[in-house]
């Protein structure tokens, strides 16, 4: 097979069935999801409570920052969505990591909390929304026929990369302090995601003469992706939505509405996670502990998903996914032994485990790619919103109640009411829109 030619470039491109380039960008994309750490909540509570002391800032004006920070925040998944469609990931994942480096060193030299909101709000931005649609978008553009399978390695990969991060961060943090972790954080994302993204990764399996998954223009697809085809017909590629038509599904809210709901429990959680489990009686060893112990079993979460999702319908699994998240917190109020609480930390990442396949893969398999990096923008906004919320309620409740327990249960109902809907929901018909 001989190599074909990158369009504007004048050296020769991979080749172009095999191995197919859609796993380079593949992994590309999982480093650059483990690169929105810093704009994560749970990336940002591995410095909570050395910043909180540092800064001498209250909880709860700490998680009305977060709040604030993260709303605003939330325009990095809107507009970026539009850009990658437009102007490709390449290109959109050079200029958001090299963005996202820089203020993350500039946030370890904060010196004050008017310093610390812009900082915290323009890691939102940057990483939380903008960095993690273009990493989502980029699978969805290589992948159709094997997406399953592809956003199930992609979420392996990136669970690796986060279950080898938090140590290591939590570890710099312990020993030289929460502003040399975060410069040190800034430093590899700049140095090692920008050139990633400019040498390795291309917009599309067109943009190098490829048909989605490999093959070459004007082949066969080998595996059909639609079980029961009409005879004598070829299976194309999924109808694609538009955005308009997306919104109107009732699946769209399931399935973003449950992912939000996890994004808000994962996010008060990640945040106050130390205080959390000191009110059970645990050091900060049992919080980094339980960290790898969540990253680990989330890896499990993966697999189960990523192989379970080829059986079963999503909407199903979308409500056992829940209904496991929902255990982990009823049982949580109730911790009091080492064996508990990494009985509840692998509920609760093998529930995220299987949540964050399901809110991968359900964009480009149900609504296809033609409006993909618009549809995935307002997901993944919606999930933002809600993270925002979760630090704010966990911090109003321990203040008024001097406990999180009661936040927990309420949050446990709310997480059964989607689960209920998983289950009742119709998946989406094929829209009026076709590519």
């Amino acid at each position: 097979m001989q190599p074909t030619t990158w369009p504007g470039s004048d050296r020769a491109s991979v080749p172009t069935r095999t191995p197919f380039y859609g796993w380079v960008v593949l992994g590309v994309a999982a480093v650059a999801m483990v690169g929105t750490l810093p704009g994560r909540t749970q990336g940002l509570g591995l410095i909570t409570e050395p910043l909180l002391a540092d800064l001498k800032i209250g909880r709860v004006d700490y998680a009305q920052l977060n709040l604030w920070a993260t709303l605003v925040g939330t325009a990095g998944a809107f507009g970026v969505g539009r850009f990658i469609d437009r102007a490709g990931s390449r290109v959109v994942l050079a200029l958001v990591a090299a963005a996202l480096g820089a203020v993350v060193c500039w946030m370890s030299r904060a010196a004050s909390f008017t310093e610390l909101a812009i900082a915290v709000t323009l890691t939102r931005a940057l990483g939380q929304s903008a960095l993690s649609v273009v990493s989502i978008a980029m699978v969805g553009q290589w992948f159709v026929r094997r997406i399953d399978m592809a956003m199930a390695v992609y979420s392996i990969v990136m669970s690796i990369g986060f279950m080898i991060a938090f140590p290591v961060v939590g570890s710099i943090v312990q020993s030289a302090g929460w502003r040399a972790a975060w410069f040190g954080v800034g430093v590899t994302i700049f140095a090692g995601l920008v050139p990633l993204a400019l040498l390795l990764v291309r917009n599309n399996p067109e943009s190098i003469g490829l048909r989605p998954d490999g093959l070459e223009p004007g082949t066969h697809n080998q595996e059909p992706m639609n079980r029961n085809p009409e005879p004598g017909t070829r299976n194309p590629e999924p109808p694609g939505f538009t955005l308009w038509e997306a919104l109107v599904t009732p699946a769209f809210w399931i399935f973003a509405g449950g992912a939000a709901l996890y994004g808000l429990v994962a996010s008060g959680i990640g945040l106050f996670n130390e205080s959390i489990l000191a009110e059970r009686g645990f050091g900060p060893e049992i919080y980094y502990q339980t960290l790898v112990v969540t990253a680990i079993t989330g890896l499990a979460g993966n697999f189960a998903g990523g192989w379970l999702s080829r059986f079963m319908a999503l909407n199903g699994l979308l409500a056992i996914s829940l209904l496991v998240l929902g255990i982990g917190l009823l049982v949580l109020p109730y911790v009091s032994s080492i064996g508990m609480a990494m009985g509840w930390a692998t509920m609760m990442g093998l529930g995220g485990g299987l949540v964050m396949v399901l809110f991968f893969s359900v964009w480009p398999r149900v609504y296809g790619r033609r409006h993909l990096g618009r549809i995935q923008g307002v997901a993944q906004a919606i999930t933002v919103v809600a993270s925002a919320v979760g630090p704010l309620l966990l911090a109003t409740t321990v203040e008024r109640t001097g406990s999180y327990a009661a936040m927990f249960n309420m949050l446990a109902a709310a997480v059964g009411v989607f689960a209920t809907g998983a289950v009742l929901v119709p998946m989406p018909s094929s829209p009026s829109t076709r590519n």
